[in-house]
């Protein structure tokens, strides 16, 4: 590149991970070819790790990750001269080079359509790639780049004037497929996203369910998804096959009462969802990209 480009970068946290946050803001700090501005959001609480000229935003109560998410980059938004590009970033994430930041922007200035560059995520060995980290269907070569359809929300960079265009992440979400939820909108706009599979970043191994609402609210927030970005006669095959799946899934690991009580609550509180159905062509154009938007 030949100068650096501004990226504002937003980092939450509940004061919850210490030595992986200070290893996450030190590889961050030490990205090169990029000029950053920090924000370090404390979801319900003081941030005690708060790298030198950040700002800070203090919110009273845990407002779940897309509505601290969205505190964060709008703080930055109301700065001077904002950054063309928001990086989210996860508190336990870290960055392998001193590059990643600059090719992500690299990879998004190469991709003009795309409204959001998606790095490969892995573990600290910077090889595994668990199946939700890969962000289409076919998974089985994580090092592929390509044209995708969802993200993995706690490293991604977007475009700002694509994401404030769609109104941030869903607030109400709290926690759980705010990203799907998210791409489907930028989609809805004629924008598309970006995998920079040969861009690295690493994050610890853990599994979504270690969270105790885990399986209420990934199934509340499916149907929410389907609710908000669906066009009307796909919202029961959209259910349908979903409510499947979960029931395969929870006879594997359990989890299957809690599940289908997302389910219902989703449901019964749909109509609190702003709907902005996507159109036909946008159902063409995710299911020639390889995700039909009923799966």
């Amino acid at each position: 590149m030949s100068h650096p480009r501004v990226v504002d970068v937003v980092l939450l946290t509940m004061n919850d991970r210490p030595a992986e946050e200070k290893a996450a803001q030190a590889t961050l700090l030490a990205q090169r070819g990029v000029d950053l501005r920090i924000c370090v959001v404390g979801n319900g609480c003081i941030p005690d790790i708060v790298p030198a000229g950040a700002r800070t935003v203090v919110l009273k109560e845990n407002l779940g990750i897309p509505g601290g998410r969205n505190a964060g980059a709008r703080a930055l938004g109301e700065a001077e001269h904002p950054g063309d590009c928001l990086f989210f970033l996860d508190n336990d994430a870290t960055f392998p080079r001193e590059d990643v930041l600059s090719r992500l922007v690299a990879a998004a200035e190469q991709h003009p359509g795309a409204a959001y560059v998606q790095p490969r995520l892995t573990g600290p060995d910077d090889t595994t790639s668990p199946r939700r980290w890969v962000p289409r269907l076919r998974t089985s070569d994580p090092w592929r780049p390509g044209t995708i359809t969802t993200m993995t929300e706690g490293v991604v960079l977007v475009r700002r004037s694509a994401f404030d265009a769609v109104g941030g992440w869903a607030d109400e979400f709290f926690l759980y497929h705010e990203g799907l939820d998210l791409a489907q909108r930028l989609w809805s706009r004629g924008s598309t996203g970006w995998y920079a599979a040969e861009v690295r970043m690493h994050h610890p191994l853990t599994s979504p369910a270690r969270h105790d609402q885990f399986h209420r609210l990934a199934a509340r927030n499916r149907v929410w998804v389907a609710y908000r970005n669906l066009p009307a006669p796909l919202i029961p095959a959209y259910l349908a096959i979903w409510a499947f799946i979960t029931a395969v899934r929870s006879a594997r690991g359990g989890g299957a009462c809690e599940s289908f009580r997302g389910l219902r609550e989703g449901w019964s509180r749909r109509r609190d969802q702003a709907r902005c159905p996507m159109s036909w062509r946008t159902v063409l154009r995710l299911t020639a990209a390889g995700r039909p938007p009923v799966i």
